[in-house]
């Protein structure tokens, strides 16, 4: 039983303000982000027919787009899926709430899952700095023995 419900209260708590983070300040494995980005590019991903998918549903095949996205401090690719594809078309400005970082052959990707949002919002003043692009730097897992 909730706090409120037990003080007979029926008010929802309080929603806590966001933290929006810099794209410069993502790190691998990590997960909550909320950021506001400018979308740089979309390029489409083809489509590939899974093994053993029946061949009369290849309408139900999932969108994906890898999209250049960033703010003043540096860039890195988003991948879209489904829906999120139209939304993230160039020059567009979303805001990114409970972002997560993939890693994708060694290189960083940021996602929004089913539990998170895109939001369209207004244009932004600033440039992407698309020379610090954050996908191509390559990371390599290393296992440390004791």
């Amino acid at each position: 039983m909730s706090t409120a419900a037990a003080q007979g209260g029926s008010d929802k708590p309080a929603l806590r303000r966001p933290v929006f983070t810099k794209v410069d300040q993502l790190r691998p494995g990590t997960n909550g982000h909320t950021l506001t980005v400018k979308v740089v590019s979309a390029t489409p991903v083809p489509g590939r027919a899974r093994p053993g998918a029946p061949a009369a549903a290849p309408s139900r095949a999932p969108r994906i787009a890898e999209c250049l996205v960033g703010d003043e401090t540096g860039a890195i690719v988003f991948t879209a899926r489904n829906d999120q594809v139209d939304l993230l078309k160039p020059n567009a400005t979303v805001i990114l709430r409970n972002a997560k970082i993939d890693m994708f052959k060694g290189s960083m990707r940021l996602a929004v899952d089913k539990w998170g949002r895109i939001e369209a919002t207004e244009p932004a003043s600033f440039t992407v700095k698309e020379d610090n692009n954050l996908s191509l730097v390559e990371y390599e897992l290393v296992n440390v023995a004791d």
